[in-house]
């Protein structure tokens, strides 16, 4: 299992950007006691039989990480939900793009921490490829109240390739401002 949901996320959200995708959107959403997440795509998509394949944590395509014999990002995520009241779906068309939906019970003790979101959202944003990746995120609880939406194009205009250590501390700095509100 994963340390926290957001490793998670990340895990699911970098499927995307390998499945050839040219815009990848991330709704994060979350209140005192949810945590809802959509990853929606429109890279190669996958087919019904992929998609019964891929929940096999011993089934991997071999092409996408060569010396890998296994993946365990959806069988994780599966494992997850239902070990702590949550759920999950997953929609695909092949040549069209996959959405994965997951919704956490975040008063489930044995549901995982969040994690840092900040540092998912960062580490969402340095994948490495050319796509555009849109961040929807929206926090409502009794301490808190947060709604911006981040695009990568936008930021890459305003802070460079986000490269260089002074690139990713500028990153850092703006993510924590949206945080913080």
């Amino acid at each position: 299992m994963h340390y926290t949901l957001c490793d998670l996320i990340a895990d699911l959200t970098q499927n995307a950007v390998e499945a050839a995708s040219s815009h990848i959107r991330v709704e994060f959403t979350e209140s005192d006691d949810k945590l809802t997440v959509y990853i929606r795509d429109n890279g190669k998509g996958m087919d019904g039989e992929l998609l019964k394949k891929v929940r096999d944590p011993f089934y991997t395509d071999g092409i996408k990480h060569p010396n890998r014999k296994i993946g365990m990002g959806i069988p994780f995520l599966i494992q997850t939900t239902a070990d702590t009241g949550g759920n999950w779906k997953i929609d695909s068309v092949p040549g069209k793009g996959t959405v994965v939906y997951m919704c956490f019970d975040l008063s489930n003790i044995d549901t995982p921490p969040v994690g840092d979101v900040c540092r998912l959202f960062r580490q969402l944003l340095i994948f490495p490829g050319s796509y555009e990746l849109e961040i929807v995120r929206t926090k409502h609880t009794k301490d808190c109240s947060l709604n911006y939406t981040l695009l990568r194009s936008e930021l890459s205009d305003a802070l460079g390739k986000m490269e260089t250590a002074a690139d990713l501390a500028l990153l850092d700095e703006f993510l924590q401002s949206q945080e913080n509100g």
